[in-house]
Order: C-alpha cells, then structure tokens, then sequence
C-alpha cells in the first residue's frame, strides 16, 4: 500500500471540490485550479477530507496512487496558501527592477532583459537582488522560477548569475590554482 496516496487529504474551510468523472476542480480564497486525472483511480469525500483508491495493487495503479494524491494535495495548498519560489542575483552590476507587471534584469548582456509573467503568476522583486515567483499552480510557478533562473545560470568559477534562494554552487578552482 502506497504511504503518500493512502493518507487522507484534509479539506479546510473555504475549499470547494467537483468532481466530473476524471476531472477535478478545486475552489478556494485565493484561485480556482483544474486538472485531469487518471481514470482509474478514484476520490471520495468524507468527513472533511478526501480520499485516492486505486482499483487494484499492479505496479502502474501503485504509481498513478501516490502520484494522484500529492496532486490533489498540492491543489489543496495552492488554493488556500499559494506558493512561492525565491530566486537570488549574484555578480557585479546584476540587478533587477520591476516595470509594470514585467521584470527587467541587468545579467551582464549588452541589452537589458524583460521578462514578463504568465497569467496567475506574480513576480515581485526585493531590494535588487532578490526575485519572488508567487501563485497557485505549484507546477507553474516552479517552471516560471527555472526560466528565469535559465536567464543568466550561476557559473561555477566565480558563483555569478541566477540562483535559487538555499542553493549552494559547487565552485572550482580555474586555472591558476593548477
């Protein structure tokens, strides 16, 4: 028995799910998210929390049970807290700057680079060094983090470039320490 997929999916206040054959939606305070899921495997709702059952224990249901679960659980989150991906800039004259709802950076280019947001994404930025991806859909705010991040990649010899906030560069010497 799968330990993710088993385990109940509690329902706070101010959350609404349908369900239509194989398509889930959940309604909360700060969105609304959608998504298709495998019809063999089914929800139910009961007592405030939702439960995956997966229709047999073949290696593909066990899989597609775990994977059901954290996706529903994830919409759940999304709904009522939202999610959030920092990113850092380090190097010399690095920076970014909002304009409007795009972003500009300065990544050492000879042109400066606007990036703009996709729809139920914000992008805030702190200080000028510091970068926020913030909504709803965990999936897209990940891949909007890892396109900008793809902007300017931190390199390993002197760490500059773009980074997630935590994350540790492995550095190397170069040349001259041969």
């Amino acid at each position: 028995m799968s330990r993710i997929g088993r385990m109940p999916i509690p329902l706070p206040n101010g959350v609404e799910i349908s369900l239509d054959e194989s398509r889930i939606t959940v309604k909360g305070p700060k969105g609304t998210l959608s998504r298709e899921l495998h019809p063999d495997m089914s929800i139910r709702i009961e007592d405030g929390t939702l439960h995956v059952e997966r229709p047999s224990d073949s290696r593909d249901h066990r899989a597609l049970h775990g994977l059901t679960r954290s996706l529903v659980a994830n919409m759940v989150t999304g709904v009522t807290d939202g999610f959030t991906r920092a990113l850092e800039i380090n190097g010399v004259g690095y920076r970014a700057a909002s304009r409007g709802g795009d972003v500009e950076f300065a990544l050492g280019y000879s042109h400066p680079v606007v990036f703009s947001a996709p729809e139920g994404i914000t992008l805030s930025v702190e200080g000028t060094n510091r970068v926020v991806v913030a909504g709803v859909d965990n999936q897209l705010v990940g891949q909007v983090a890892a396109n900008i991040r793809k902007l300017r990649p931190p390199e390993p010899y002197k760490g500059k470039g773009i980074k997630y906030e935590g994350e540790r560069i492995r550095r190397k010497a170069g040349k001259a320490a041969k």
